[in-house]
Parts: structure tokens; sequence; C-alpha cells
């Protein structure tokens, strides 16, 4: 293997397990519901698929969905990927975690379970989350994951609808006992693209991300990210400068670690419930199929995957930006608003001075 192909190994994978759910979410990125077909992976396939992954690295697993504790053999897959190697983990929306699911968990060396949490009141929640009851749900499953001993961190999405709420919802999670909170600013597919309207600003996305430094700075009981905002990674840099310092930033033991923004087919992935590989979970274009093309062929050998890893290939405003390869720009979010997934990001209101533009500061 070259020494480029090393350097774009996978770290994090996440596979949805299936697309049924027990919620219609209104941002959800495959839009699932009770009803949705199930996906084609037997369980035998699915152990083919961790035995493909590890061929080429063992990342983290994530076991997604849909709600993925709507499949009766979950417990049988995260056991294989422990013995395999991987580090296994669950992304659930919690309504069906109780200490009986906790038991099987901890049985399979689960290492982290994710939570959804959208507001710091179930009137906030349930309204993002179309659900009545989803709120108190979320809370009863970081109680149980808190009493057995199973570390979770917490998600949280944000549009104009909840972006208000972000310390308070932030101020929750450390309450219920995250280990971390992820702050994740919407990218518009799925049930995403009905709500373009919705969308958090650039100039919002701005003074968001700067409370989000402030906060990191001064927090040590909870480890804080934000996902799907790869400019953060310039901002932290920005103020890192501006005041003399140099950041550290901590991450959790088995993550990817946290130094770069978008690393959507650099070091993530996302595998559908059909087998076909996509650059992250937001990222619908496919690459191809793991159950028709070797995982670790499609990896490497991709064209798509290579665009992405090529920095020289991104276009507009991020393609002559000094913060490139620490931020990158989401191309998720470039595909979706431009159908151009190499084009600049959509939502940064970053103006990198080789383009030439002069910002009125008067006006800022």
């Amino acid at each position: 293997m070259s020494d480029s192909a090393q350097s774009f190994l996978p770290k994090w994978i996440a596979w949805e397990s299936t697309r049924r759910c027990n919620l219609q979410c209104i941002h959800c990125r495959c839009s699932s519901d009770q009803d949705a077909p199930e996906g084609d992976f037997s369980t035998t396939e699915a152990f083919r698929l961790v035995d493909d992954i590890c061929k080429v690295s063992r990342p983290v697993l994530v076991l997604s969905g849909g709600e993925p504790l709507l499949r009766e053999d979950i417990f049988d897959i995260a056991a294989y990927g422990t013995e395999q190697g991987l580090r296994m983990c669950l992304a659930t929306n919690g309504t069906l975690v109780t200490d009986s699911v906790c038991r099987e968990m901890k049985s399979t060396g689960m290492r982290m379970v994710s939570l959804s949490l959208d507001g710091s009141s179930a009137r906030i929640h349930d309204d993002f989350r179309r659900c009545a009851g989803a709120f108190d749900a979320t809370v009863r499953a970081a109680d149980t994951l808190r009493r057995n001993g199973i570390p979770f961190l917490v998600n949280s999405s944000f549009t104009q609808r909840n972006k208000d709420d972000i310390a308070a919802t932030f101020q929750l999670a450390k309450k219920l006992g995250a280990v971390a909170w992820y702050l994740f600013m919407i990218v518009p597919t799925g049930r995403g693209e009905d709500i373009l309207d919705e969308l958090i600003t650039g100039a919002d996305y701005e003074e968001i991300l700067a409370w989000h430094y402030r906060q990191e700075q001064e927090e040590q009981d909870i480890l804080m990210r934000p996902t799907c905002a790869p400019h953060y990674y310039r901002i932290v840099l920005q103020q890192a400068r501006a005041e003399g310092i140099s950041h550290q930033r901590r991450s959790l033991s088995f993550s990817t670690g946290g130094s770069k923004g978008c690393l959507a087919g650099q070091s993530i992935c996302f595998i559908d419930a059909f087998g076909n590989l996509k650059p992250c979970s937001y990222f619908p274009r496919v690459v191809g199929n793991v159950k028709q093309t070797p995982f670790s062929r499609l990896w490497f050998e991709s064209p798509l995957l290579n665009e992405l890893r090529d920095f020289s290939c991104y276009r507009g405003k991020c393609g002559v930006c000094e913060y490139l390869r620490v931020c990158g720009g989401c191309r998720a979010r470039a595909d979706a608003v431009y159908g151009d997934y190499l084009a600049e990001e959509p939502f940064c209101s970053y103006e990198p001075p080789a383009t030439g533009v002069v910002k009125d500061e008067k006006h800022e």
C-alpha cells in the first residue's frame, strides 16, 4: 500500500443497519419511518462487511439507522465487530433503551452510544422530532445508560427553529451526564431538503461557532465538537492567533481526532442499508456498492473519493482559501446547494485574501 493511500485510511464508518424508525424527524437524512424498507443485509452479509472493512483498517463502526434497535440481530453484529477489533458504537434515538438493552450493549463490548437531543425542553425537542414524548424518552435513555455505566454522547441538530436554544441544550446534555456533546449544523439531504428556508445563515454560523469556541475554552467536564461545520477549524486558528495561545483540542480516546473540518471520503464514510458506499452520512452520491465490489477497492480506487482527497480540485473561495487544508468546506452542503461537491462551502461568510474581496467592517 502506498504512503498516499495510507494517509487516507477510514477511521470512522457509519453503517445504516436499517431504515426503519419509530420517529419521523423533520431533518432526517434518510426519511425514515416505521414502514421504510429495512434493507437487505442478512446477518451473514453484515459479518462479511465487517470482515471487508477489517482488511483496510480497524475504525470506529457506528451502527446507525433509522433506529438500529429495531433490528433483531443488532447485538450479534456488534459482538462480531468487537471480536474483529472494531470499536463498535450505536446511534439511537433513545426511545427503545431499557435496562435489558443496556445489558446486551455491555455484553458486546460496545464503546459508546449516541443519543439525539435537539432542545432543552419537550416543547422544542418534540417539535423538531415531530413526535410527542420523544424528549422524555431521550432523558429516560440517558438516565438508563448512566445507571448501567454505559458512556454516551449527545448529538444536537440545529436550524432556525431551535438555534436560540443551543446554549440551554448544551447545559442539559451536561446535566444528563453525557461524556461529549456534538453540535450538528443541518445539511439539506433527505427530509432536510424540505426545510432549506430554515437552514442557519452564514452570519449565524459565525456567531454560533464563536460561542462554541469560547465555551470550549472554559469547559473541562464534557468534550465539545461541532459537526458538519468545518469552518470551525478556521475560526479556532483565527481566535487562537488573536489571543496569542496554542489551542489544544481534546478528543474521545477512540475517536477520529478532531483536528480538521470536512473528513468526507478522507477518514470517514457511510454505508447505507442497501450497501451503497457514500463519502459521509449526508452525501447522497454513491461511490459503489459493497455487496458488489469489495470495500477496500471502493475506498482506494473511487474517482469521487480521490477527488475529495485532492485539494487542488476544489473550486470557488474554498479553492483559494488559506484554511483549505484545515477546513475544506462541507462537501455535502456544497453538493446539495450547488450540485457540485467541489464548489465552495455555501454557508461560510469568510472571504479569503486571495479572492480580492474587501469587506466593509462598518456593516459587519
